[in-house]
């Protein structure tokens, strides 16, 4: 078989998490080989990857944006993106606020939550 890659990919059998959807979804991969450039991907078939999304390798502690390059049965082909994956936009147009600006918000929220609850059981 013709090498055509212009760097050497390393074997490695890594756990991997994939996130897409704004983290709102997730599934465990394999990393099976990998570069500075991307790296090959084993995956269930049955859930529809998008074209993005980021990847996370817990043993490492690192977080990557990847692309696909290529698809074949379960595996696929990334390359690293210096992007984050695009955000999705509301059914409004406007972007979706971020992870933190929504924790804030629920913690906000559960702040108020718990004053009135206390005041409650105060009376």
């Amino acid at each position: 078989m013709i090498e055509r890659r212009a760097l050497a990919r390393h074997k490695t059998f890594i756990k991997g998490r994939i996130y897409f959807n704004n983290r709102l979804s997730s599934m465990d991969c394999i990393v099976r080989d990998i570069t500075d450039r991307g790296a090959r991907l084993e995956a269930s078939e049955s859930v529809a990857l998008p074209d993005a999304f980021e990847l996370y390798l817990p043993n490492k502690d690192e977080h990557f944006f990847a692309r696909v390059e290529w698809r074949k049965g379960s595996h696929l082909g990334v390359s690293w993106s210096g992007d984050p994956p695009a955000r999705q936009r509301s059914e409004a147009g406007q972007p979706e606020q971020s992870i933190a600006d929504r924790v804030a918000k629920l913690e906000h929220d559960l702040a108020v939550l718990q004053r009135r609850f206390e005041g409650l059981q105060q009376r």
